[in-house]
């Protein structure tokens, strides 16, 4: 599955995306796998409550299914100006 970063996100992995095999069943379970590839990954990862999360350009939750998925975006919340 393809996995996107925006933002601060992806300045913090260093990767705009990337390709990745995964056995998680949800979006926390791939958090937490890619959390645990280094340290990078763990800074970005920090504070959920400060991410958002779509999935194949869905808006979705961490809890959410990833059966099916493609795409796997994460990026700050939006704010209007």
């Amino acid at each position: 599955m393809d996995v996107l970063y925006f933002a601060w996100v992806r300045e913090r992995i260093g990767l705009p995306k990337e390709k990745i095999e995964t056995s998680a069943q949800t979006v926390s379970q791939l958090v937490e796998e890619l959390k645990a590839r280094e340290d990078r990954y763990q800074a970005a990862f920090a504070d959920l409550s400060a991410l958002r999360v779509a999935l194949d350009q869905e808006l979705s939750d961490f809890e959410a299914s990833l059966a099916g998925v493609r795409e796997v975006a994460f990026f700050p919340p939006m704010t209007g100006g």
